[in-house]
């Protein structure tokens, strides 16, 4: 063999070796990055709240809307082609946030695991509605406090922050309130919880900066003090209502406090399926999803 010829043969080994392992490397950050891939689809199901979150290759669904918006809901799911859920959190036991549960649990989407909150105004766990709909339809239920939590993957998890004592009288402030923590940046969300459970995860600390803020109550004037939202301080604001249903939502005076902390505000009703929101490097961006 000639002296020009092992030096050609040398270098086309060297190319393909070296093409193999960049092959590979390609593979590899697509993979990282599918699974790294953070984003939330705050579905219009009305003057009701559903969240369906995407965690890489996780999905969960944050409340499931009202029994007469789950056609809302179902679509969705559709349209994302989702089949299985990992999980199904609610926040609390208002029909708006867990009206659609049993018929999710009888359509042919897969839940792996239900979760809700230990405090709640129920007299007794066997009359919550998600334990009758964990019974009945053979799912297992995770009883949430706060200091638990619900890990999606090591570095994605639902940190729960409240409630921290029970209002027997108000059951929106009995919501569960999490910081979504992914390496993308974090989603707060928030239920139905009002002035006084806000006041009191602030007054202990717990109030986190978010990424992502899901407005409580649906921008009613009874949560989302100044201090709350000036403490969150998000990029954007998540609002789920229907003001045909509930002409004082969303209240401008927290339509005002969004806006003075220039965040951007999107309203589930304003898009046919839902709010999108993308996190990227702590970077959010939103978007209305319309029908096609």
């Amino acid at each position: 063999m000639t002296k020009v010829k092992r030096t050609r043969r040398i270098l086309t080994v060297i190319f393909v070796v070296a093409f193999t392992f960049s092959l590979a490397a390609s593979f590899a950050t697509a993979a990282t990055l599918e699974n790294e891939r953070v984003s939330a689809l705050f579905i219009n199901v009305e003057k009701a709240d559903a969240a369906l979150i995407f965690l890489g290759e996780k999905r969960f669904l944050v409340d499931t809307g009202s029994k007469g918006s789950f056609d809302a809901l179902e679509r969705a799911l559709e349209i994302y082609e989702v089949t299985s859920l990992d999980g199904v959190i609610i926040t609390h036991t208002d029909k708006d946030h867990v009206g659609g549960l049993k018929k999710l649990l009888k359509s042919d989407i897969q839940v792996q695991m239900l979760y809700a909150g230990s405090i709640n105004s129920e007299s007794d766990a066997d009359e919550h509605p998600v334990f009758e709909a964990s019974e009945k339809y053979d799912v297992p239920l995770t009883w949430l406090s706060a200091g638990d939590e619900v890990r999606a993957q090591d570095d994605m998890v639902f940190m729960v922050l409240g409630p921290i004592s029970k209002d027997a009288e108000n059951e929106n402030n009995n919501s569960l309130v999490m910081d979504l923590q992914t390496p993308q940046g974090n989603i707060l969300l928030t239920g139905d919880m009002e002035l006084e459970e806000e006041q009191e995860l602030l007054d202990a600390g717990l109030i986190p900066q978010a990424t992502v803020l899901k407005v409580a109550h649906h921008g009613e004037d009874d949560s989302s003090s100044d201090t709350f939202v000036y403490t969150v301080n998000p990029q954007w604001a998540v609002i789920s209502t229907s003001t045909a249903e509930e002409p004082d939502t969303p209240d401008p005076k927290v339509m005002t406090r969004l806006w003075n902390i220039q965040a951007g505000v999107a309203v589930t009703q304003n898009a046919q399926i839902g709010v999108l929101v993308q996190l990227t490097n702590g970077v959010a961006t939103a978007s209305n999803i319309d029908l096609q």
